[in-house]
């Protein structure tokens, strides 16, 4: 009789493959579904596109999940508010996604904050996460990847101009009067700026600027422009420390309300 031992191994190899497959996407699944925030307070249109396609548009109190990509329309300010009571406010005509984010209170070696900044700007506010476990931190930009040291800080990235077929490349600054690149201001603790580079480190009070993903991060005297200003409502849940630091932010030259 033919030996179909042969066969039957292959087989058996490429059930086990389809099973692992399978078991992946079922994880992916789960872990794409689990609930890690909600909008704690909203201006205007916000869009939610999720890990398997769909969009949604949310509301005030929504929730939002692990691989779900936010969109911010024209004139509208997002605060996201995560499990472990940190918050992520976005301005207007900004691109966040959520790639990774898990905390639990008696769990600290499962922390994860990783979130992509793919287009616009926000301010981030460290929580309970951040401050037990800050190298589990990053937010990834165009240009660089930025962690924390118990922070508050603002990010804002600037497209440069589209180029124009049969012109030279432009120069003028758009419309945010901001250089094209990556655009920084700490108002609280320490950030460490990363990209292939190099790596610099701005404290409370100071600003810089990441041109392009091969630039290394650099400090910026002053101001360059940087404008943050979320409605007064946004400030109303947030209170003890963070009361000082609309104070702070005035003296560093940004418009930026936190109370």
């Amino acid at each position: 009789m033919k030996n179909l031992r042969p066969n039957c191994t292959a087989i058996e190899a490429l059930a086990r493959a389809l099973l692992c497959a399978v078991l992946l996407l079922a994880a992916n699944a789960a872990w794409a579904g689990q609930v890690v925030g909600v909008v704690a307070h909203l201006s205007g249109p916000l869009m939610d596109r999720k890990a398997d396609g769909t969009v949604k548009a949310l509301a005030a109190k929504s929730e939002v999940e692990n691989g779900d990509t936010l969109v911010s329309e024209k004139n509208t300010y997002a605060q996201i508010r995560l499990l472990d009571n940190s918050e992520i406010t976005l301005r207007p005509d900004t691109t966040f996604k959520i790639e990774n984010f898990a905390y639990e209170a008696d769990k600290p070696d499962a922390d994860s904050a990783a979130f992509s900044l793919l287009k616009g700007g926000l301010r981030s506010i460290t929580g309970l996460l951040g401050k037990r476990n800050k190298e589990k931190f990053s937010l990834k930009t165009p240009a660089a990847t930025i962690g924390i040291r118990g922070t508050t800080f603002i990010a804002q990235w600037v497209e440069p101009p589209a180029p124009v077929p049969g012109l030279p490349p432009p120069s003028a600054l758009p419309a945010s009067n901001l250089a094209p690149g990556l655009h920084v201001a700490v108002l609280e603790g320490l950030i460490v700026v990363t990209n292939p580079g190099g790596a610099q480190h701005f404290p409370a009070g100071q600003f810089g600027f990441v041109p392009n993903v091969n630039a290394p991060p650099i400090v910026i005297p002053q101001n360059p422009g940087l404008k943050f200003t979320p409605p007064p409502s946004f400030s109303n849940s947030v209170g003890g420390p963070l009361a000082s630091q609309g104070a702070a932010a005035q003296q560093n030259g940004v418009d930026c309300i936190v109370r």
